[in-house]
């Protein structure tokens, strides 16, 4: 059969249901395959985007998601979804088209070296030159893609690779020489960090995005429980544990709460399971959990030792060793521990100065976590993760998605179509700044199109936020480029220009009933343009290179 149609064929082996993308003439005869399958394929409106929406439907399903571009422009135009799928270990397979293979190197048309460009941010990619390697290729993709430590993988496809006849021959098996992920956890280092544990006296359990990859939230709780130790996480790890548990502190660094940081500093054992300690979550890594001995856990043998020295490592999947782990441990009470914990928790609690004029970004995350505490959550970067991330408890995991390691402004917009078209019966809010919600701001119309009824939250304060309180705080106030105040600018108008709905808010007494009616609405996509107190910044906060309880705070 056409190359092509093998391709599509390939994917349905796969149970792709869902593809993003956008056509073009070096990919053209993929498409044509397309319309005879029953893969339904979500147009966006900028190949960014279209990865952006993968991602996100792979993050919220656990699924490998899977994006089309053309060749050129078309596949640069993914590199920051890659990039940022990267970072975050998400599984994404992205098919590039690219020239005939006889034109490649010549500067042809729309040619673009798309597999050397995107090398340092994909696990793997090919450029396919021989098309009876083809079905074998997208066989490993899939598979290098979702297993060990997930992340993107890139097909270049030429051109005339697409039309040339071949037998289709799926493979059954992949074996790769040299990807051998490893699973199981070494038996003696699992004995050794739970006699840590239980020698321990201020423990804290630190919990990334590995732990969700894994699907190990249960046994990181019932961890939790049976130490017993409070739980921290990182960005990528909200939901990890269930942000109402007794034992959970919420996430940990920059702009975690000061009990958290405080936690972590004064422990003395950090179980790090799935986390890779980036500057974020650690603060100054020479002061970083000064009195702790660390047992670190991960499928990424890369991983340890690489910020943090460790103690214990543990190299395998967090679900399989967690579960030994727990074998190992005995219940033992650290009263002390714990009234300083609680202690810490009940003076310093996450606050704001609440104002009956102004609508504070907060007062709105608290009404959609009150009104929606199920919804899936998808953030831009900036204030508005910050806040998402300080004042939506994260029931369970792959509730929270964000841009996390390459803080991707313009991500929580195409996460949420991605998530929203996993989940149809879901309630899925994009939590946004107005400078984020702009860079993908014509996803509007893949939403209208496709009834995409995704919810957007813009807390609109008409800067840059996040550069603009850096600006205040370390810069005398000098606003270099962060207002986006020069024109009056109609979020709601835009909204109805596309076919969408736009809402806008200016009094706090509007916030509710706001949310009340947008979330009423199920079948189109709803955009709330919240004008919140424009210099609000977000607290507490530890300045770059500082140590986590280094924190500055306002008082309210």
């Amino acid at each position: 059969m056409r190359a092509a149609d093998a391709i599509v064929k390939a994917l349905e082996k796969e149970g792709v249901k869902h593809i993003f993308g956008i056509p073009g003439g070096a990919i053209i005869e993929v498409y044509d395959a397309l319309f005879d399958s029953e893969i339904r394929h979500i147009l966006t409106r900028h190949e960014q985007a279209a990865v952006h929406a993968a991602d996100g439907y792979a993050r919220a399903t656990g699924k490998t998601g899977v994006a089309f571009a053309t060749s050129g422009p078309g596949a640069t135009n993914t590199v920051t979804g890659i990039a940022t799928a990267y970072m975050d270990s998400s599984p994404v397979v992205v098919m590039t088209g690219q020239v005939a293979r006889s034109l490649i190197g010549n500067d042809a048309f729309q040619e673009a070296d798309i597999a050397g460009i995107t090398m340092p941010i994909t696990k793997h990619n090919y450029l396919v030159t021989d098309e009876k390697q083809l079905l074998k290729i997208i066989k490993e993709a899939f598979h290098i893609a979702s297993t060990g430590r997930p992340g993107p993988v890139l097909i270049d496809l030429p051109k005339d690779v697409t039309l040339a006849d071949i037998e289709f021959d799926y493979p059954e098996k992949v074996d790769l020489m040299g990807y051998k992920p490893k699973y199981v956890g070494h038996p003696r280092q699992i004995k050794r960090a739970a006699e840590l544990i239980m020698q321990a006296e201020r423990p804290v359990i630190m919990a990334g995005g590995g732990v969700i990859l894994s699907n190990a939230t249960e046994e990181l709780t019932k961890l939790a429980e049976t130490i017993p130790a409070y739980v921290v996480t990182s960005l990528m790890g909200k939901g990890a544990i269930p942000e109402t548990h007794p034992l959970s502190l919420g996430f940990v660094g920059m702009h975690g709460a000061k009990y958290a940081n405080y936690a972590v500093q004064e422990s003395d054992l950090i179980i790090a399971v799935g986390i890779r300690f980036s500057d974020r979550s650690t603060g100054r890594l020479s002061s970083f959990a000064p009195y702790a001995k660390v047992i670190h856990i991960d499928v990424d043998p890369a991983e340890i030792g690489k910020n943090v020295r460790v103690d214990v490592p543990i190299v395998g999947d967090a679900k399989l060793i967690l579960r030994e782990l727990i074998r190992f441990i005995q219940y033992k009470q650290r009263k002390e521990w714990e009234e300083k914990v609680e202690g810490w928790r009940k003076a310093y609690p996450l606050r704001y100065r609440k104002d009956d004029e102004r609508v504070k970004p907060q007062y709105v995350i608290e009404k959609i976590y009150e009104l929606q505490p199920d919804a899936i959550v998808t953030t831009e970067v900036g204030q508005n993760q910050m806040w998402a991330a300080q004042y939506f408890k994260v029931h369970y995991p792959r509730q929270f998605i964000t841009s996390g390691g390459l803080g991707t402004m313009g991500f929580g917009f195409p996460a949420a179509m991605g998530a929203k078209v996993a989940f149809p019966e879901k309630t899925v809010v994009d939590i946004a700044g107005d400078g984020s919600f702009l860079m993908n701001i014509q996803e509007l119309a893949t939403c209208v199109d496709f009834g995409i009824a995704v919810k957007v939250v813009i807390l609109n304060n008409m800067f840059l936020g996040m550069v603009r309180q850096w600006q205040e705080l370390f810069y005398d106030e000098r606003y270099s480029a962060t207002c986006l105040r020069c024109k009056e600018m109609s979020f709601e108008k835009i909204a109805e220009g596309f076919g969408a709905i736009g809402m806008t808010v200016e009094r706090p007494s509007e916030v509710e009933d706001t949310l009340k009616e947008a979330f009423e609405i199920d079948d189109a996509p709803v955009i709330m343009d919240f004008r919140v107190d424009r210099l609000e910044n977000v607290y507490p906060m530890v300045p770059a290179g500082a140590a986590l309880n280094e924190i500055i705070d306002k008082e309210v």
